[in-house]
Formats: C-alpha cells, structure tokens, sequence
C-alpha cells in the first residue's frame, strides 16, 4: 500500500512538473509572439492586396494556398534553422534580427515616402491583361515570398524572447508561436477579404432594415478600415524595427541610442507624474519608431538602387 501511495506522489510529482514545463512554454510563447507584434500586424496588412481584382471564388483558396505555404515556411524551415543558429552561432542571432529590423525599417520608411511623394503603381495594370490562373498564380508566388521574409523575421524575433535554455522549450515555444501567428493572420486576412461580400449580402438579403443598414455600413467602412490597418502595420513596423536596431547596437557595444532613449522616457514619465508606466512605453515606442523612420530613410535608396538590380539579376521575373 505504501507502495502505491508512493507511486501517486510521483505520479502528482511529474504531473505538476509537467504543468509548470507547459506554463513556461506558453508563458515564452506568449512572450515572443508579443514582441513580433509590429511584424503581424504588417502581415495581415500585406496580404490581402494579393486577392485584389481577382475572382471572388478565388479569394478564400488563394488565402489557404498562401497560409498552407506560411505554416511550411515556419515549422519545417524556418524553425530548425532558427535552433540551430541559437545552438552553434548563437553570435550571428543579434546581426540576423538586426538586419531583419533593418528591413522593416526599410518596409516602413518606402511606405511613409510613397505618402510624402505619391507614385503610380504599375503592378495591378500590368496584371490586369494577365489571365485569372497565371494572374492567381503570380500573386501566390510573390505573396509566399514576402511571407518568408515576414516570417523570418518573426521566428528570429521569437527566439530572441525565449530565455529558457531548454530545447524542447525553445521548439515547442517556437512551433506554438508559429501556428497562432499564422492562424491569426491568415484568419484575420479571410475576413477582410471576404467583409465586402458579407456586406453586399446583408444590403440586399437583410429581412430587416437594420441588418440592411449594417451591411452598408461595412461596405462603406472597408476601405477606411483597410487604411487603418495599413497605417498601423506602418507604425508598427517603424517602432518594432527601430527597437531591434537599438537594443541590436547596445548588445554589440554601441549604447549611445539605447541609454539616450531610456533616459529620455524616464524623464519624461517622472514629468508627467501619473501613468508613468505608459509614458514610459509610449516615448520608448516613439522614439524607436523615430529612429526606425530615419534608419529606413538612409536605406531607401541603398535598396533601391543596389539591393533590387542585384536580386532581379539572380531571380529574374518570368513572363
């Protein structure tokens, strides 16, 4: 009977073991989907572009084709290539999550100078003599591609936020981050893209007039709605980027910008007196998001003019 007994205690014994392992994945996983936040918020911005002018019965199976390709990019490339580096070039982390923050840098900057000096956008009219299937298949292959890139960033960004050693912690973490990015993104992406259609459809089919209204309302509202997320992907890309270049520069031994910043949201919170829990974030963010916008500005045109003949040199566009 003692026996038994003793058994239970080890079985209670691994079982709260178990729990608290579980606690600290999702504790770390929750952690490092937080931080790649600006990244996320940018990917369910990008997306839905990749739809546009395209069948309407196309919509959700170009979505799925795009997520399908997300879920592979992540956990079968992107997460053992990310443990990999941590477990044999752990060194090399904090230049790859820079230069991955100096791309959003990029990616915001471009998109607040295309604001200050509008373009004309030649991709849609081009595509527009395009038939739909090499048309659907053109928009999948770019939107799979700019995926990768987000979504290296991601997991880059992920990892750097687990602090538990643990292998398995790291991977299961990671594989968690990876799955409820996608799914939330591409969730997210679904019903944008398919909120016209809802709308249309209570507009014309509502039995009530209020319903009818509602649709209205949301097709009205879409394009506004869409501008928002854009600018707020803008801004977050901008603050997000930013943060990494800073804290990237302080791990490498330049503190300047990093103690500059710090110094500058503890005197303003200690002005401010109440709330300086926000305030300290907020002028962070801010003045992250700043440094980001300039840092960008500088490499707009290093990528424009170097880095772009460069990459369609090596992977020319097909006709």
């Amino acid at each position: 009977m003692s026996g038994l007994l003793a058994l239970f205690d080890d079985v209670a014994a691994i079982a709260k073991l178990a729990a608290a392992q579980l606690d600290d994945v999702s504790a770390q996983a929750s952690k490092a989907g937080a931080k790649a936040a600006g990244v996320v918020i940018d990917d369910a911005a990008v997306t839905p572009k990749y739809v546009t002018g395209l069948p309407a019965a196309r919509e959700l199976p170009i979505v799925w084709k795009i997520a399908r390709a997300s879920f592979f990019n992540k956990l079968v490339i992107l997460l053992p290539v990310a443990l990999l580096l941590d477990a044999f070039l752990p060194w090399l982390l904090t230049p790859l999550l820079m230069i991955g923050g100096a791309y959003l840098c990029f990616e915001g900057a471009e998109k607040v100078w295309h604001l200050i000096i509008p373009h004309k956008d030649h991709g849609p009219q081009q595509a527009e003599t395009l038939e739909a299937a090499h048309l659907e298949t053109q928009r999948v292959k770019g939107a799979i591609k700019t995926d990768f890139i987000l979504s290296a960033e991601i997991m880059t960004i992920s990892l750097a936020q687990i602090d538990i050693d643990a292998l398995w912690i790291q991977a299961t973490a990671l594989a968690a981050v990876a799955i409820g990015i996608t799914a939330l993104v591409y969730g997210a992406v679904a019903m944008l893209v398919k909120a016209d259609d809802l709308g249309v459809f209570l507009s014309a089919k509502g039995r009530f007039s209020a319903t009818r209204a509602v649709g209205r309302r949301i097709v009205r509202s879409m394009p506004s709605v869409m501008v928002v997320i854009a600018t707020v992907g803008t801004v977050a890309m901008l603050w997000v980027g930013g943060s990494i270049l800073v804290h990237g520069l302080h791990d490498l031994g330049w503190h300047l910008p990093y103690e500059q910043v710090k110094q500058a949201a503890k005197v303003t919170s200690e002005a401010v007196g109440s709330g300086q829990g926000f305030v300290t974030w907020l002028v962070t963010a801010g003045l992250d998001g700043i440094i980001g916008l300039a840092a960008g500005f500088v490499l707009i045109p290093i990528v424009t003019h170097a880095v772009v003949p460069v990459t369609g040199w090596l992977f020319p566009e097909k006709a």
